[in-house]
This record gives structure tokens, C-alpha cells and sequence, in this order.
């Protein structure tokens, strides 16, 4: 663990050296990480649209089917442990290594079968998507002025949003020529090919090379977030997200599976209410910046962790019986919860990335991680249990999505603002004890 006086000595360090990149290393990150969010955002969305057709292909009825995914959820331990190694070994190695795992791990689970061989191979897929996604949020966030770093997560979560709607797009094709949901993996494998290009447009964090150059990267520990320095804002950070997590896993995993299951839109019907409704909800990225630029961090992550729960309560628990426009009714809704969830998201990033040290950074992102897949595995584990106890599978996921509304307000009261600050004052670099 870093003493305070390490603490010190390497916050001296970075304040003797100019902190802002340059414009062009700037723009090979912004291209460089859009690219893989956007390649990881398709791979991620798979097993959310295709989940009609999965739980055929197994056999499985709506509690298996959440069963097998609460299995898959343990992805996050491995991304937790990826995220740490981008601490201590750097951030790039860690998303180059990624985007050569994923399309390994994709092929592996589109010649899987076997429930088991399939749960592996997805377990392996998704601990790369999660380390890609935690490093990516953490690069911009090092490298991107001051004043950018809200647009520059909005960047992230609009490349990845992009990614997943290309899935939806696909996969009615799929499906109106008879063809297997596993064709959506085929592509995933196909992402090898960006390789070479990604190898040659990714940066290093300069950051972390003059963390790594000090010796602090190497030094710091898994568990100095739990540091008195770090404590008072990493515990609210991981309730906060355990209880988000939670709702949002419920609900980003059972639209598709809810349209066409339980409402009975054809696939096409679904893609389109989901293209359209996501479509307009990807506004919510740059209004997430835009209010989290303005107005701050925490008011962002507050209002629109409220509106994500309501608008999910509104998409899941309806139409009401007999409604003539189901679609526009989900679609409506599907935009609305969405919506709201992108914008809390680029405020909830941008505070966490700058409320730790360079040291910390990837590290406290993995802790999200191993939330997450505590928070995944309960949800569709609860979502297996009761399922069929409290009326369907969409009855669960609304009352799941409640959650969002004391995780906005501990965070409301709990994390500290860190609108217009540098990274090293925001994440109390240069304090000394």
C-alpha cells in the first residue's frame, strides 16, 4: 500500500511534467478506444437480443434461461482481475490483449452446444468486454483536457450504444432468412481483423507511464481504495453501484426478450421499436455531458438514475391489455429508461474516474466490476426465483429496477463533486496527511 508520502512524492512528480496531451495523441485515443467500445458494444449486445433464440437453442424456459445468464455474469471477476493489470502493467496491453481474447472467446461459444461449453466460452468473452469497457472509460479520462472529459465519456457510452444497435439491426435478418442468432458471434470473430490497426492508433496513457516510471503502479495495492484517504468515497461509490447495477442489468437484458416473448412483437417489429426508441436515446449521451459540465457530477447521476427507474417500470410493467400500439408503447418507454441511463452513466463515469489517483484509477473500475457481477448474478438469479412466483419475468424486472432510486440518492449524499477539477485535485493527490 502507498503512504501518504509516496502519495505525495508521486503527486510532485506528475505536477512537475505537463499533464495535457497533445492534440494528436488526444485523437488517436478518441479514435482508438471508439473503435473498440463500438466493436465491444455489438459482441456485449449478443446475448440480450439473441436471448429468444438462445433460450431455444438450449431449451430453456425463462428461469433457465436467467439461470445460465447469472452464470455468464461471472465475467466480472475476470475483468476485475484484467482491470487490475492495466494498474500495473499499463492500459494499453491490457485492450490490445482484449481485442485478441474476444474474438477467441466468440468463436469458442459459437461452436459451443453444450450449455457448459457455452457458459465458458461466455464467461471468457464477457471478462474481456468488461476489462475493454472499465480501461477505455479510464484512458479517455487521462487523457482528455478538463474540460472534455464529460464529452469524452458521452463519446464512450455513444460508441458502444452504436455497436449494440448494429446487433439489433442484424439479428431480424438473421432470423427472416432462418438463419442461427450464432452468426451474430461469426462477426464477433471477424473483429481480429482491426487488430493491426488498433495496434498501430492506441497510446499508452501518459499518466500511467509516469506512475509506472516512479515505481507507484507497481506498489499500490488492490485494496488501497479502502485506504482512509480513498474509504469515505469508495464504499457510497460501490453501494451506489451494486443497487444501479442491479436494476440496470435487469433491464438492459430482457427488452428484446420481453418484446418478443411476453408482447408478442414479431423479431422485425422488435428491432424497429428498439432502433427507433435507442435510437433517440443515444441523446443522452451529450445531455449527460452538457449536465454534467453544468450542472455537476452528482445532480446528473441523481435525476436521471430516478427517470431510468420510472421509464423502465413504464416499458417492462406495460402495454396495458389490449393496447392497439404496443410497439410505439415500447418504444416510447424503451427510449425514455435508456435514454435516462446513458446520461447517468457519463456523469456516474467521469466522477468515478476522477474521484481516484492514476494508481487506483483502473483498479477502482474493477471493484465496479466485481459489483457487477454481484449484482448480475442477484438479479437474474432473482429474476430466475421468482419469476414464475410473481407473475413473469417482466413483473421482476420492474420491481428490480426500483433499486435505481436509493442507489441516486446515497450518491447524491455521499460522493463529493468533481466538476472543473484536474484529476490530481479531485482525486486529493496532492494532499499530505
Amino acid at each position: 500500500m502507498l503512504s501518504d508520502a509516496e502519495a505525495a512524492a508521486l503527486a510532485r512528480h506528475e505536477g512537475s511534467v505537463e499533464l495535457s496531451a497533445s492534440a494528436d495523441v488526444v485523437r488517436r485515443t478518441i479514435v482508438g478506444t471508439c473503435a473498440m467500445l463500438f466493436y465491444q458494444g455489438f459482441t456485449m449486445a449478443i446475448n440480450g437480443i439473441g436471448a429468444p433464440w438462445i433460450a431455444k437453442s438450449f431449451e430453456l424456459n425463462e428461469s433457465g434461461i436467467a439461470r445460465m445468464y447469472a452464470w455468464i455474469s461471472l465475467s466480472a471477476i475476470g475483468a476485475l482481475v484484467l482491470s487490475r493489470v492495466a494498474d500495473r502493467h499499463g492500459r494499453r496491453r491490457v485492450l490490445l490483449g482484449c481485442m485478441i481474447a474476444t474474438p477467441a472467446c466468440a468463436l469458442g461459444a459459437a461452436v459451443s452446444f453444450q450449455r457448459l461449453a457455452f457458459i465458458v466460452f461466455d464467461i471468457g468473452l464477457y471478462a474481456c468486454i468488461g476489462a475493454t469497457l472499465a480501461s477505455s472509460v479510464v484512458m479517455l479520462a487521462e487523457t482528455l483536457p478538463i474540460a472534455d472529459r464529460a464529452r469524452g465519456q458521452s463519446f464512450a457510452g455513444l460508441a458502444v450504444a452504436l455497436g449494440g444497435g448494429l446487433c439489433i439491426m442484424l439479428m431480424p435478418l438473421l432470423d427472416s432468412f432462418g438463419w442461427s442468432w450464432r452468426w451474430l458471434l461469426a462477426l464477433a470473430v471477424a473483429g481480429i481483423g482491426a487488430t493491426p490497426f488498433l495496434w498501430r492508433v492506441i497510446p499508452e496513457s501518459a499518466r500511467w507511464e509516469r506512475a509506472a516510471a516512479s515505481g507507484a503502479a507497481q506498489r499500490a495495492a488492490f485494496y488501497d481504495v479502502f485506504a482512509p484517504r480513498y474509504r469515505g468515497r469508495t464504499v457510497p461509490l460501490l453501494i451506489c453501484y451494486l443497487l444501479s447495477t442491479i436494476a440496470v442489468n435487469a433491464a438492459t437484458s430482457w427488452g428484446y426478450f420481453h418484446a418478443v416473448s411476453v408482447v408478442g412483437l414479431s423479431a422485425g417489429e422488435a428491432s424497429v421499436m428498439m432502433l427507433a426508441g435507442g435510437g433517440v436515446s443515444l441523446l443522452g449521451f451529450p445531455l449527460g455531458a452538457w449536465g454534467a459540465e453544468h450542472f455537476g457530477r452528482v445532480p446528473t447521476v441523481v435525476v436521471f438514475g430516478v427517470l431510468s427507474a420510472a421509464g423502465s417500470l413504464f416499458f417492462y410493467w406495460g402495454p396495458p391489455t389490449g393496447f392497439a400500439h404496443g410497439a410505439i408503447w415500447l418504444a416510447a418507454g424503451f427510449c425514455w429508461f435508456s435514454l435516462a441511463m446513458n446520461a447517468s452513466t457519463v456523469g456516474g463515469n467521469a466522477a468515478a474516474t476522477e474521484l481516484f489517483p492514476t494508481t487506483l484509477r483502473g483498479t477502482i473500475i474493477g471493484w465496479f466490476t466485481l459489483i457487477a457481477a454481484i449484482a448480475a448474478v442477484s438479479s437474474q438469479a432473482a429474476i430466475a426465483v421468482l419469476a414464475e412466483r410473481l407473475g413473469g419475468l417482466s413483473v421482476v424486472v420492474g420491481y428490480l429496477s426500483l433499486l435505481a432510486i436509493p442507489g441516486a440518492v446515497i450518491f447524491g449524499i455521499y460522493v463529493e463533486e468533481t466538476r472543473g477539477m484536474s484529476l490530481e485535485v479531485a482525486a486529493r493527490e496532492n494532499d499530505v496527511a
